[in-house]
């Protein structure tokens, strides 16, 4: 009984904990989006014009994609979700912040999103687990009660079956009085 409120409190402290994840992220979502939408900005410069500058004048637009070695600001390729190498090679492309480059950002996002869906994976198997566990053991309880209750109902009735059988004996007046004596000596 203990292990099934431990494991109620258990389940229940993952799905608080996986609402609460799930409420956070809706919300950060939300405010960003009601930011984005009250402050309207100025329309920002071409791309292009910013060419020859430096990467965090060029990045101050989010539309814009920094190419290290040749210096120029270009307008993101919105048609690609990477930049094609006749743009800028992913190595030297800067988007966002000057510090990281595509190829490290790449690689750093499909970890990240390796390690939480196996995260996630890990997390699902444990509860499962659990759940089959104590599933497990209540079964096995029942089946431990049932054995227990078939075995004294059978002790039962052999004892009831014995004294029919004495006092068949008793009446017919073939008692034995040694249990290992042969019936003809009486």
């Amino acid at each position: 009984m203990q292990s099934v409120a431990f494991t109620r409190l258990t389940m229940s402290g993952v799905y608080r904990a996986a609402v609460f994840v799930f409420v956070l992220i809706f919300c950060s979502v939300i405010i960003t989006s009601e930011a984005q939408i009250a402050t309207p900005a100025p329309a920002p410069a071409p791309c292009a014009l910013r060419s020859n500058t430096s990467c965090a004048e060029c990045l101050q637009n989010v539309t814009c994609l920094w190419c290290a070695p040749t210096k120029q600001c270009v307008d993101y390729p919105l048609r690609n979700i990477l930049p094609p190498s006749s743009v800028c090679p992913l190595n030297d492309a800067r988007w966002g912040v000057c510090w990281v480059n595509f190829q490290i950002l790449i690689i750093t996002m499909s970890v990240l999103g390796g390690i939480i869906v196996i995260a996630i994976l890990v997390c699902c198997l444990c509860c499962c687990c659990k759940c089959e566990r104590t599933g497990n053991k209540r079964e096995d309880e029942k089946v431990e009660r049932q054995n227990r209750a078939r075995k004294s109902r059978q002790k039962a009735r052999r004892n009831e079956m014995q004294m029919r059988h004495d006092e068949i004996r008793k009446k017919y007046g073939i008692a034995k009085d040694n249990p290992y004596a042969r019936m003809d000596d009486h």
